[in-house]
Parts: structure tokens; C-alpha cells; sequence
């Protein structure tokens, strides 16, 4: 019997070290993300387009733990403010230790970890009714 707990606490502890890594790989892809974005910026001054961040993305490290990344370069203008979300990715973790959320990419760079209710009430209050209407299409 003492066996089986054993296995099943290991079982347990290796799925949320697994989620914990990948949480981890994707904000490290995002913050290299960042770091282009923050560069192109810089050369050109204004944040790539779509098509750019597309091409670029299978090349950073970790990119396989980003998934579906939504980028929002297409609402992002000059009235943005530095904390205006740029990029998320969702991550959904089966696990009890990991919990699903947003990985963050903002305007100047920062990138962070949001649980699911701050990261809608976030996006809700940067969003415009042009891009609500889009994405439910």
C-alpha cells in the first residue's frame, strides 16, 4: 500500500514539475519576443507588424510553449501606454500546484504571468469595441 501512495505522490509531483517547466519555457519565449519587439521599436518606432512577429516566432527559444500567441500590434497606436498588453498566450495546466493563466507581453517589454480573472478584466479595459467585434468573428 505504501508503495502505491509513493507512486502516486510521484506520479502527482512530476505532472506539476512538467506544467512548471512549461510555464516557465513560455515566458522565457515571450520575454525573447519582447526584447525583438522592444529592438524593432527602437530601429523603426513602432511595434512589427503581424507578419514579422510570425516569422520570427518558430525562432525563439521555446516557442513550442508559447501555443496559439495572440498579438495585438493592429490596436496598439501612439495614445498606448507602456502597460498596454502587446502579445498572450494562454496556458491551461491540469495540475493542483500550476494553475492556468496568461503569459503577458506589455508594451515596454515587461512580461508576466496573469491568472485567467485579472488577465480578462485587464484586457476588457484595453480593448476597443473594433477589436471585441473582430475577434468573434
Amino acid at each position: 500500500m505504501a508503495v502505491i501512495v509513493i507512486t502516486a505522490i510521484a506520479v502527482v509531483a512530476m505532472i506539476n514539475f512538467r506544467d512548471w517547466i512549461n510555464r516557465s519555457e513560455a515566458r522565457r519565449a515571450m520575454e525573447h519576443l519582447g526584447k525583438i519587439v522592444l529592438k524593432y521599436r527602437k530601429d523603426y518606432g513602432s511595434v512589427p507588424p503581424e507578419t514579422y512577429v510570425t516569422s520570427i516566432k518558430e525562432n525563439l527559444k521555446g516557442d513550442v510553449r508559447l501555443g496559439e500567441l495572440q498579438y495585438r500590434a493592429l490596436w496598439i497606436d501612439t495614445d498606448s501606454t507602456p502597460d498596454e498588453i502587446l502579445a498572450y498566450t494562454e496556458k491551461n495546466y491540469p495540475s493542483l500546484l500550476v494553475s492556468g493563466g496568461y503569459v503577458v507581453l506589455r508594451l515596454d517589454g515587461r512580461v508576466e504571468w496573469m491568472d485567467k480573472k485579472e488577465f480578462k478584466t485587464l484586457l476588457a479595459q484595453q480593448q476597443s469595441p473594433e477589436e471585441i467585434r473582430m475577434l468573434q468573428k
